[in-house]
């Protein structure tokens, strides 16, 4: 890998639309980094227009063998964006039209740099549905979902990104143009690329359209926001739901820590006391929607609950979803720094997890609050540390640490939806074996022979 002089890089702007390629500070500061703690100054920024764009980028870094990250919106939180090794950061922002959306194919064509909400929000308009839902949706991509297979509260039932992933054209690190999968939602026709890219983390390829796939708009929704005295009840009523035969859209836990910082920013009096919370959420045609949401209620009931609040349709369910989406700032807002991991136990294990971040809360000395997509095991784990200084970096990976090796030895994996990025870095060893690091890396020589997509990350 090799830094690029001028002259380089004026060979390349002259071979780009103008305002394609920028070198101003101000433009390479904001291409630095995600939410995570790392940034790193590329030499170059790209923001092309058109996959001919993204091609002669990467035809040119080939060449010279410059280094090349490419980017969605920067929502990440592992820095799988950070352009560790300098080069090109190369951003899909401007590749931001809703191509099509069809109502007889079931399919919408997007490039990379459409907002997820955005497309939600037109595919709903013509009466069609695209469900994964990450808490970022309002300002993440579609591109940077499919490059960390991002998921959501309703993946329980309708599953992650590269579930809708039918088809995409992606540019390869040498420059060459793919056109991958089919509009059709059946195809056996080789091997399923569109899929094996879905979650590589631009380590393989740069993403410039996909072809999705869509459901008919549920026509109704209602859920139940549940509080409770404790978490283990909390983790109780899950098992109680999922015995009833009852498969909800979203599925929501949140502990004790997550509501007390919840409450103290939000001033939500039904908080108080409260150690447990689920939020349920069902859709569906109204009448059975209605009857099983009523059916859960009852069963909940049982437990003694400190409260239940019922929404019924789309505004109420959305207005119900607002707290849910206050844990993240509310952890913040507790002036500590949360090292968000994103851990996925098997579905049985999760009373058993629960359990043992209270162990490591006390080990420690620190608190350790849990909330997520406990229908899945998919649970945020958030490390709340004091700080991220040098001198604390050894304490605080010492109970991330021990947490990963927990989750490993359980079953679990170490990531469900962010990716290994530079964060997860320190422990791929761990999440994968000896033979399939080298299956990665002979997957990467074969795609990236120069090595020059994404460097510096966990391959």
């Amino acid at each position: 890998m090799k830094k690029a002089n001028v002259r380089l890089w004026k060979k390349l702007q002259g071979s780009l639309a103008p305002g394609e390629l920028k070198l101003d500070e101000s433009t390479l500061e904001s291409h630095s980094g995600d939410k995570w703690f790392t940034a790193k100054l590329p030499e170059a920024v790209a923001l092309p227009r058109s996959t001919k764009s993204v091609s002669s980028i990467l035809k040119f870094a080939h060449r010279y063998g410059i280094p090349v990250t490419p980017r969605g919106a920067g929502y990440g939180y592992v820095g799988g964006c950070v352009p560790s090794r300098g080069g090109i950061a190369l951003s899909l922002a401007r590749m931001g039209r809703i191509r099509e959306i069809n109502r007889k194919d079931f399919v919408a064509v997007v490039q990379p740099g459409v907002i997820t909400a955005d497309l939600q929000g037109a595919a709903e308009a013509k009466g069609l549905y695209y469900p994964p839902d990450p808490a970022s949706r309002a300002d993440c991509s579609i591109g940077g979902n499919i490059a960390t297979n991002a998921g959501g509260p309703r993946c329980l039932k309708y599953g992650v990104t590269s579930d809708y992933v039918l088809g995409m054209e992606v540019v390869l690190a040498n420059g060459a143009i793919v056109c991958l999968g089919s509009r059709t939602h059946k195809n056996k026709t080789g091997f399923d690329f569109a899929r094996f890219f879905t979650g590589s983390e631009g380590l393989l390829c740069v993403v410039t359209e996909a072809t999705l796939k869509l459901l008919p708009l549920p026509p109704f929704r209602a859920a139940l926001s549940v509080g409770f005295g404790s978490i283990n009840t909390a983790a109780k009523g899950i098992d109680m739901i999922f015995k009833s035969g009852y498969l909800p859209s979203a599925l929501e836990i949140a502990d004790e820590f997550t509501l007390k910082a919840a409450k103290q920013r939000t001033g939500s009096d039904r908080l108080s006391g409260c150690c447990g919370h689920l939020i349920v959420e069902l859709d569906g045609q109204e009448k059975s929607v209605r009857g099983e949401i009523r059916d859960i209620k009852k069963k909940l009931a049982v437990l003694n609950p400190r409260f239940i609040n019922q929404a019924m349709g789309k505004q109420a369910v959305e207005s119900l979803w607002k707290l849910r989406r206050e844990f993240s700032y509310s952890l913040r807002d507790t002036g500590l720094i949360k090292l968000n991991q994103d851990i996925v136990v098997p579905r049985g294990s999760l009373l058993e997890l629960l359990k043992f971040t209270g162990r490591l809360r006390k080990k420690y000395n620190m608190p350790v609050a849990c909330f997520g997509h406990a229908g899945d095991g998919n649970i945020h784990v958030n490390v709340m540390v004091s700080d991220t200084s040098s001198e604390r970096i050894e304490f605080n990976n010492a109970a991330v640490d021990e947490l990963f090796r927990w989750v490993v030895k359980s079953g679990g994996v170490i990531t469900g939806e962010h990716g290994i990025g530079l964060a997860r870095k320190p422990w791929w060893s761990l999440a994968a074996s000896l033979e399939v690091r080298k299956l990665h890396k002979k997957v990467k020589q074969a795609l990236d022979p120069k090595g020059i997509l994404n460097p510096g990350k966990f391959l």
